[in-house]
């Protein structure tokens, strides 16, 4: 029961950001879009900035538990590195758009921004440092230190982020749905010429 009345308080508040803004919500908003009094959503969450968080790591949660499934297919490793860059910068523009007005309040506070990207970052290098080893162990990579890898792919995947949420990479949708695939590339093949 705490747990559902803590999950409703989240998922109301989600709703309402999105709606009205993070800025436009007040707790008493969130109360009572629940059908809860204002009492009961101060014993969970002692602050509007705490039920945002709390929203944040949801939607976090929800990504990495997708980017998770990829990383435990019983696939090869590249095609494993496909698939996690593409469902990775899928589901941030996915998230993103369903939180409706919170998209232009989230990236105006660089706080925010820099605050659910540590908290996301570390999973994802830890998984995919998993799927470089897993591609090290099978012959298909030949990386010497995946940690460090893990952490640059995980940075440049980020940092497309923005600009793959606003649909201002290209001009046309025809290119923008190769830039999954045209990553993986560049981080298995590199950029040299092969014999």
């Amino acid at each position: 029961m705490v747990k559902k009345t803590r999950e409703k308080f989240i998922e109301v508040a989600r709703q309402l950001f999105a709606r009205k803004g993070v800025e436009n919500t007040t707790m008493n908003d969130i109360a009572n879009a629940s059908d809860k009094g204002r009492r009961t959503i101060y014993t969970y969450f002692k602050s509007k900035r705490e039920i945002f968080n709390a929203v944040i790591d949801n939607e976090s949660d929800e990504l990495l538990q997708r980017l998770r499934t990829i990383a435990s297919k019983p696939i090869p490793a590249r095609a494993k590195m496909h698939e996690y860059i593409d469902c990775r910068l899928h589901t941030m523009r996915e998230i993103v758009s369903r939180n409706g007005s919170l998209k232009a309040g989230f990236f105006l506070d660089v706080r925010k921004v820099d605050r659910a990207r540590m908290n996301i970052v570390r999973h994802e290098v830890e998984l995919l440092a998993d799927i470089i080893r897993q591609g090290n162990a099978l012959g298909e990579f030949e990386v010497e230190d995946p940690n460090i890898t893990a952490v640059i792919i995980a940075n440049a995947i980020q940092g497309l982020d923005v600009p793959f949420i606003r649909n201002n990479l290209f001009d046309s949708k025809a290119e923008e749905g190769r830039v999954a695939e045209s990553l993986a590339n560049l981080l298995l093949n590199g950029l040299e010429k092969r014999d």
